[in-house]
């Protein structure tokens, strides 16, 4: 699916300035305004959310100093082979991002049209019980495991204190703010470094490289954090095959719904397809390289997601049988790898 970019004006800007502690009816009105976006195009840009700019600014500093380092000491860190371990480094060709394809031999075929030409190192919580990370030895990047430690934490906060409230009192679920939030009670989350390279952009117009290919995430819902390169774009109106350009806009996080939700709420939250290209050739030959940082909520495993009080009824009835969140998530992680 290539399809057309359109001008960046359909992905809502949601300001959390008055969420508060979630009981006022400033915050309420602020969950509505997120579920509408999330019915409607399934990405939001967030604004005022206490995440702390500067924070931002120093992991992205962090980031390019961990990629800058030479493949023989990044690979220290090597990703498990497993590939529902998402932890350390992975990479250019070690994962192939794909829209529901599970057959091998597909999935060769994609990575031979078209590889992902990029490099990631994956974090999760430090005390998982499941995963463990896998951090690069203290001596080769002093402080990093501290400041991406710190800054999985401060992701966390704002989806358990602003976040999961908001859609829970959007989506008018029993309990007011707190009921999505009992369901994301182990932080089975993680906190992506993405490094997408630079290359000459006559291979990027050949086909011979690619960025990311168009596809959905598939947890609970992602944050992102990007640099001012650019090349995100999400489908939209979803299903129309045209793209829009979800543009850096400074002090803003990009957020969107991912599939697990979308089943969740019986298709009442859309799951939208985007893709990460390679920006216009400005003139130097060259593709320049892309940093981005995104967080991956997903829902306690071993909780079973069935639908969403309010999302079914006699004249809507449930459209998936019950899954386990970590079920749903190992299945599709182990095709990307």
């Amino acid at each position: 699916m290539t399809g057309t970019v359109l001008e960046p004006t359909t992905i809502p800007i949601i300001d959390f300035a008055c969420f508060g502690d979630g009981t006022s009816p400033e915050a309420i009105e602020i969950g509505r305004q997120l579920v509408k976006a999330c019915r409607e195009v399934g990405f939001a840009y967030f604004c005022n959310t206490d995440i702390p700019q500067a924070e931002v600014e120093s992991m992205f500093v962090w980031s390019r100093a961990l990629f800058s380092l030479p493949i023989e000491t990044k690979s220290l860190a090597p990703h498990p082979k497993e590939g529902w371990k998402h932890r350390g480094y992975s990479g250019v060709g070690r994962e192939q991002v794909s829209q529901m394809v599970f057959d091998p031999a597909q999935l060769a075929a994609i990575r031979k049209q078209t590889p992902d030409f990029k490099e990631s190192f994956d974090i999760g919580r430090d005390d998982s019980p499941r995963v463990s990370n896998v951090w690069l030895p203290e001596q080769v990047l002093p402080g990093f495991r501290d400041a991406a430690s710190t800054f999985f934490d401060t992701c966390r906060r704002f989806e358990i204190e602003k976040l999961l409230p908001a859609l829970s009192l959007g989506l008018e679920l029993p309990g007011g703010g707190e009921f999505l939030g009992k369901y994301h009670q182990e932080a089975d989350n993680q906190l992506r470094l993405l490094h997408y390279l630079a290359a000459p952009a006559e291979e990027f117009a050949r086909g011979e490289k690619g960025r990311i290919g168009a596809h959905t995430d598939f947890g609970v819902g992602t944050i992102l954090f990007q640099d001012d390169v650019g090349g995100l774009e999400v489908e939209s109106p979803r299903g129309s095959g045209n793209f829009v350009g979800a543009i850096p806009i400074p002090g803003t996080v990009v957020f969107n719904i991912g599939d697990l939700l979308m089943q969740w709420s019986n298709d009442m939250l859309k799951s939208t397809l985007h893709r990460v290209r390679a920006p216009p050739n400005d003139g130097t030959g060259m593709i320049k390289e892309r940093f981005s940082i995104p967080y991956f909520m997903s829902a306690d495993r071993d909780l079973l997601i069935d639908c969403l009080p309010g999302c079914w009824g006699e004249d809507r009835p449930k459209k998936y049988e019950p899954v386990t969140a970590g079920a749903y998530i190992d299945m599709r992680l182990d095709v990307a790898y």
